[in-house]
C-alpha cells in the first residue's frame, strides 16, 4: 500500500512552508494547471510583442542595472539572457543543502506561474523536471546581498538550464553535461526577459525562511517538553502556568506556553508531591518560561505570517502588467524578510540561552534529592559538568551570531542598487543559530532525563513519564563518567527525529490533555 500523493497547482494554490517542505521531499507533487499555463503564455506572449514593438524596456530589450539605458538589439535579446545567467554566477563558499536548492526551484515556479515574468512554458516544464527527478543544481552559499534579487545564487541555480553548472543526481555531483548525457536532455535557449526573471526573486532568502519556520518550530516545541521535565526535576512550581496570571498579561505566546506546559505537568505524582513545600519562587529559567519561550512563539510566528506573503508574491523585475504597462520596481528586494529573519534568529538564540540557564541550575545541587552535578559518586566523577560548558560555548557562539544582518547595507551596481537588505546572510546565519540551539535542547534533554530519575517511584504526568520511558530507550541513566559525546549525538537525533514530541502528541490526544490551545492552528508548519 501506497500513500496518496497530493498535487499542488503552482500560481494557483497557496503555498505554505510546510507545503513546499512536502514537495521537496516527494509527499506533495507539484504541477502547473491549465488555468496558469493560459496566464503564463499571454505573459510570454506581451513579452515577445514588446521586442517587436523595439519599444525600450527594462530587461527585455536593454542591458541590467547601471547599463539599463544601452539598448539591445533584437537579434540579441536571446544572446543577453543566456549571458545573464553567466556573468551573475559569482557565488563563492560551499554549497548550500541540497533541499535549499530544491526549496528555491520550487518557490520560483510558484512566483512564475502567476503569469507576470514573461517566463516561456516550457522553461518552467524543465524546471519542475529537475524538481521531480531530484537532478538539484550546485549553488554556492555566498555572493547574494539580498536585494535586485538573490542575483548569483538564482543564477548558478538556472546554470543547468542552458547546459552549463553542475548537479547533485542520484547521489553524486555531476556537470550539467553529463546529466544531458544521461536524460537525452538538451539546453533550453532562454528568451526575451527570461533570465532575468530567473534570477530576479527572493528565492534564496525565502528557501532559507521556510528551513528556519520549519527547525525553529521544532525546537519550540522540545523546549517545552524538555522545559517541563526540568521543572520536575528540580521540584519547581506549576504556579507560573496558572492561567489566571496570563490572562492578565495576554501575549498569545506566553498563554500558549503556560497552557502546554501546564497540561505537560497534569496528574504528576512529583508535583503532589512538594505542593506545601517553604520553597517562595524558582529562579527565572523555570518560572518565566511563557514569557521567554513564548515571546520566541511569537517572533517565530511574525516570520511565518510574512513568509507566506512572500511564497505567494511576484518578486522578480520588471513585472508584465499589460502589453501598454510594465513596472520596473523594486520586489525583488529582499527586506520584508530580512528584518523577520533576524527578528527569529534573536529568538532562537534567547531559546538555547535559557535553556542552557536550566542546565546550569540542574547542575547546581539545590534541588532536594538531585545531587550536585547530577551524580551522586562525583570527585572521582565529573558527572555532567562537562556537558554545560558546550551548552555555554553554544550559547556564546550564538549571541554572537545575532547581530542582525539587515543592519547593514552595501551599494552595489555602481550604485544603481544603493541599498540592500543581506537578507541572505541573516537566512543562513539563522540556521546556523538553530543549529546550535537544537544542541544545547539535546544535552538538556539528557540533564533533565538524569535529574528526572532521582524523582522515582514518583511518576508524573503520564505524557512526561511516556517522554522519560522513550528517552531511556536511546540515553540510559548515568551512574558514572562515560564518553558523554555519544549521549549528545543521541539526543541530538532524537530532537531532529521529534521523536518526543510525536509521541506528545499523540498521547495529548489520546488522553484528551489539550497540550495545544487556539493559538495553536496558527503556529502550525503544516
Amino acid at each position: 500500500m501506497t500513500d496518496t500523493i497530493h498535487h499542488f497547482a503552482y500560481g494557483e494554490d497557496h503555498l505554505t512552508a510546510g507545503i513546499a517542505i512536502k514537495i521537496a521531499n516527494g509527499k506533495t507533487k507539484g504541477i502547473i494547471s491549465e488555468t496558469s499555463r493560459e496566464k503564463i503564455k499571454r505573459s510570454r506572449q506581451i513579452v515577445e510583442n514588446i521586442v517587436e514593438k523595439g519599444d525600450p524596456v527594462y530587461g527585455i530589450n536593454t542591458g541590467f542595472g547601471p547599463l539599463c539605458t544601452t539598448k539591445i538589439s533584437k537579434e540579441e535579446t536571446n544572446i543577453l539572457q543566456s549571458n545573464i545567467l553567466q556573468s551573475h554566477s559569482v557565488g563563492v563558499g560551499e554549497p548550500i543543502d541540497s533541499e535549499i536548492a530544491k526549496l528555491m526551484m520550487i518557490l520560483k515556479v510558484q512566483s512564475l506561474s502567476q503569469g507576470y515574468s514573461g517566463i516561456a512554458e516550457g522553461t518552467l516544464d524543465r524546471i519542475l523536471w529537475h524538481i521531480d527527478n531530484d537532478a538539484i543544481p550546485i549553488v554556492p552559499c555566498q555572493g547574494s546581498v539580498g536585494a535586485s534579487g538573490d542575483l548569483a545564487p538564482l543564477s548558478h541555480l538556472f546554470l543547468p538550464l542552458i547546459g552549463l553548472g553542475k548537479v547533485v543526481y542520484q547521489g553524486n555531483v555531476i556537470t550539467t553535461a553529463e546529466l544531458f548525457k544521461a536524460t537525452g536532455l538538451e539546453s533550453i535557449d532562454l528568451g526575451p526577459k527570461e533570465g532575468l526573471a530567473l534570477i530576479n526573486g527572493t528565492q534564496f532568502i525565502a528557501a532559507h525562511a521556510v528551513q528556519v519556520v520549519a527547525k525553529l518550530h521544532n525546537c519550540l516545541a522540545h523546549a517545552d517538553i524538555i522545559g517541563a521535565m526540568m521543572i520536575e526535576g528540580l521540584q519547581g512550581s506549576v504556579k507560573p502556568f496558572f492561567k489566571e496570571l496570563h490572562q492578565l498579561r495576554p501575549f498569545k505566546g506566553n498563554i500558549h506556553v503556560a497552557s502546554r506546559i501546564k497540561s505537560l505537568l497534569k496528574g504528576s505524582e512529583i508535583m503532589e508531591d512538594h505542593i506545601d513545600c517553604d520553597r517562595v519562587q524558582d529562579p527565572y529559567s523555570l518560572r518565566c518560561m511563557p514569557q521567554v519561550h513564548g515571546s520566541s512563539r511569537n517572533a517565530w510566528l511574525h516570520l511565518k505570517e510574512l513568509l507566506e506573503v512572500e511564497l505567494n508574491s511576484v518578486t522578480d523585475n520588471p513585472i508584465i502588467i499589460s502589453e501598454d504597462l510594465t513596472i520596473s520596481g523594486g520586489s525583488f528586494h529582499g527586506q520584508p524578510l530580512a528584518m523577520a529573519i533576524d527578528y527569529a534568529c534573536l529568538a532562537a538564540s534567547e531559546l538555547g540561552n535559557i535553556s542552557d540557564r536550566r542546565i546550569y541550575l540542574a547542575l547546581e545541587g539545590n534541588s532536594p534529592g538531585v545531587p550536585k552535578l547530577l551524580m551522586k559518586d562525583t570527585g572521582i566523577n565529573s558527572g555532567y559538568m562537562i556537558l554545560q560548558y558546550t551548552t555555554a560555548a553554544l550559547a556564546s557562539e550564538n549571541k554572537g551570531l545575532c547581530f542582525p544582518s539587515s543592519a547593514d547595507s552595501i551599494p552595489t551596481s555602481l550604485g544603481q542598487e544603493d541599498h540592500v537588505s543581506m537578507g541572505s546572510i541573516g537566512g543562513r546565519k539563522a540556521l546556523r543559530v538553530i543549529e546550535n540551539v537544537e544542541k544545547i535542547l539535546a544535552i538538556e534533554l539528557l540533564t533533565a532525563a538524569q535529574a528526572f530519575e532521582f524523582r522515582k517511584p514518583l511518576k508524573s504526568g503520564i505524557i512526561l513519564d511516556e517522554v522519560h520511558k522513550i528517552i531511556r530507550e536511546h540515553v540510559s541513566f548515568a551512574d558514572k563518567d562515560r564518553v558523554f559525546a555519544d549521549d549528545i549525538e543521541k539526543g541530538i537525533q532524537i530532537v531532529k527525529n521529534k521523536t518526543i514530541v510525536d509521541i506528545a502528541t499523540k498521547i495529548s490526544e489520546k488522553e484528551n490533555l489539550s497540550l495545544e490551545t487556539e493559538f495553536s492552528g496558527e503556529l502550525e508548519v503544516y
